[in-house]
């Protein structure tokens, strides 16, 4: 599974990864992403209107597909249970946010262990920092936007800081890279 996690100035980024990944990616794809609560949003919508792919927000108990891109909605976090299904929670805010990145990339790995990629774009606080490490720790893979790319370097340098041996790339590297590894 891939796991893209962002904030402030990663929309433009999710597209582009989305839009250069081989048509017949069919790893489960999954985005996290960083949205005011209790406002309606069009993001499903556009991620549908401008890639190939099948884009869904998740549901509570959902069983996870092949091919397709899930969401997390706003104002739960998403995880990931034994039995291949999402579950969503309504805990308190990790990280100031709700879904927390961090929370999903900590349930992933604990599930996946070295069969979760996990991926931390630009964004203005710490929240992925923590989770992209736990993903390391269990021998998954483990990506950051390039500090030079990003346009709120905060989340990369957030995990960068903690685990030095993320792989840091631009999105086209991480785009070859999951083709590469994934297709």
């Amino acid at each position: 599974m891939i796991i893209i996690g962002g904030s402030a100035g990663s929309f433009n980024t999710i597209l582009s990864i989305l839009n250069g990944l081989d048509k017949n990616f069919s790893v489960p794809i999954v985005i996290v992403l960083h949205r005011l609560k209790n406002y309606e949003s069009s993001f499903e919508d556009i991620l549908r209107h401008h890639t190939h792919y099948i884009v869904k927000e998740v549901e509570d108990k959902e069983i996870i597909k092949n091919g397709i891109v899930y969401t997390a909605p706003s104002n739960y976090h998403l995880l990931l249970e034994e039995n291949n299904t999402f579950s969503l929670d309504v805990s308190e805010l990790v990280n100031y946010s709700r879904p927390s990145i961090d929370v999903t990339f900590e349930s992933a790995s604990a599930i996946l262990k070295e069969k979760c990629c996990g991926i931390l774009l630009s964004g203005a606080n710490n929240d992925g920092a923590k989770g992209l490490k736990r993903i390391a720790e269990n021998n998954g893979t483990t990506i950051i936007q390039d500090c030079q790319e990003a346009e709120y370097k905060n989340m990369p340098n957030a995990a960068k800081l903690i685990y030095k041996y993320h792989q840091e790339l631009n999105t086209k590297n991480i785009i070859n890279k999951l083709n590469n590894e994934y297709c």
